[in-house]
């Protein structure tokens, strides 16, 4: 099987179309076309579905495209091995991660790994946890960074503890206490991130007895922050993504308290490339051990 010919299916699966995908690899589009045609044609399956639109992925090529990935993933891992074997560190490196770790922690820890390791390309893909775990399946991230929650299909290494707190509007009844009661959060109507399918929050809510008012969903805490300070609702956030919002909305924390346990998911040591172990390292030593 020819990479260059596995290159071009899933450049055209990702980018929608030969003609993005043409331009991606700098080739023509009757070159990609050639290309995947030549792919199907060796393993007698059709994968894609030409239209005038662009391409989708047909049932077989669906279940194809987390191996492919795999395999271009493996190739990738050699030719980066064997740079090492020659002193020379060149790469590239993919990272899923809740936006707000890709805010806050990955910024300092991309500046501390490219300053040793400038030869590597870093690309990040900020997603929630569905996106999230979707790009450890199909091998499109290395690695993803986002919080602890049963279930937990991938090989996972705790790193930091975030506090959860409300998010509630200046004129808030509660705004004056000193911690906002879990209970209350019956009695007021909800911003929930993550299309309302934030599963810590939900599972905070249920341990506690909560029956939720759920009024507005949004996909990301900024545009929830943004909802509350014009008090249509109040939300509960984790601290490391309201961190820089402080204007206008009021942040308690809980009571009872609850924190989010951070950390970062990958499918096995075995299949991640060197780039990705020494990222992690570095996301390690960051995160877990205090400053000289």
């Amino acid at each position: 099987m020819e990479s260059a010919r596995c290159k071009a299916f899933i450049e055209s699966v990702d980018k929608g179309s030969f003609r993005a995908a043409a331009e991606a690899l700098g080739y023509t589009p009757s070159a990609v076309s050639q290309l995947v045609s030549a792919l199907e044609k060796d393993l007698g399956i059709n994968l894609l579905i030409r239209t005038k639109k662009g391409v989708q992925l047909t049932p077989e090529g669906k279940r194809l495209v987390p191996i492919v990935r795999s395999y271009l993933a493996r190739e990738l891992e050699m030719y980066q091995l064997a740079t090492e074997l020659k002193g020379i560190n060149i790469g590239e490196l993919t990272i899923s991660a809740y936006p707000s770790v890709a805010t806050t922690w990955l910024p300092e820890i991309v500046r501390r790994f490219q300053d040793d390791y400038p030869g590597i390309q870093i690309s990040i893909r900020e997603g929630i946890r569905p996106e999230i775990f979707s790009h450890l399946e199909d091998h499109s991230a290395d690695m993803g960074f986002l919080a602890y929650a049963d279930p937990m299909p991938y090989e996972w290494i705790p790193l930091a503890e975030e506090e959860m707190i409300a998010a509630i509007p200046e004129n808030h009844p509660l705004a004056g206490q000193d911690r906002f009661p879990i209970s209350e959060f019956s009695n007021y109507p909800i911003i929930m991130t993550s299309w309302g399918q934030d599963i810590e929050i939900l599972n905070i809510l249920r341990d506690n007895g909560v029956h939720p008012d759920i009024k507005y969903t949004t996909y990301d805490t900024p545009a929830a922050l943004a909802m509350v300070r014009m008090g249509l609702g109040i939300s509960m956030v984790n601290e490391l993504s309201a961190q820089y919002w402080n204007d206008h909305l009021v942040k308690l924390p809980l009571d009872p308290p609850e924190k989010l346990t951070f950390g970062v998911a990958y499918t096995s040591e075995e299949h991640m490339t060197k780039a990705a172990k020494k990222f992690l390292a570095y996301a390690i030593r960051y995160l877990t051990q205090p400053e000289e």
